[in-house]
């Protein structure tokens, strides 16, 4: 289990890297959906890789963070509201940080994340500034005419 104090150096770590393109598939699932899966290296090594996926029929968004492929420790969703544990509802645009109390189940309305579902190269730039991740590489737009015209 990741403790908050593993959590936060991991976040503040600014080695993190993704080296090379990403390219957004179809889902296996041959849902609506597009994704990608990227391997997030480190000088630390954290076991660490970052999931995007994008509903074309609902324009919902999502980037996540996963430790050991069996935790998100961190995570971005637009397009979709979010109920907390306590009941209160968060709006489309929410952001999930790792706590040891709730896990990824917590999420708030982050200031910083200023894009739309519609433009995920812009929101993919925001989403790792604060996660102090670099991307070498660009995000590939996916075949699918017109589906992300806005970029």
């Amino acid at each position: 289990m990741l403790t908050q104090q593993e959590f936060e150096v991991i976040l503040e770590d600014t080695s993190k890297v993704i080296h090379g393109d990403i390219e957004w598939i179809e889902d296996e699932d041959h849902s609506p959906s597009v994704e990608f899966i990227a391997t997030i290296e480190s000088e630390s090594g954290w076991p660490l890789f970052v999931k995007g996926t994008y509903n074309t029929r609902i324009r919902a968004l999502s980037f996540s963070v996963v430790y050991h492929r069996s935790a998100r420790i961190y995570g971005l969703d637009l397009g979709k509201r979010h109920r907390n544990p306590d009941g209160k509802e968060v709006g489309e645009t929410h952001k999930h940080r790792w706590t040891e109390a709730f896990r990824d189940k917590s999420a708030y309305e982050p200031e910083d994340i200023t894009a739309t579902a519609d433009e995920p190269l812009k929101v993919w730039a925001q989403f790792c500034l604060e996660f102090h991740l670099s991307h070498n590489g660009k995000m590939i737009r996916p075949m699918e005419k017109g589906l992300f015209d806005n970029d």
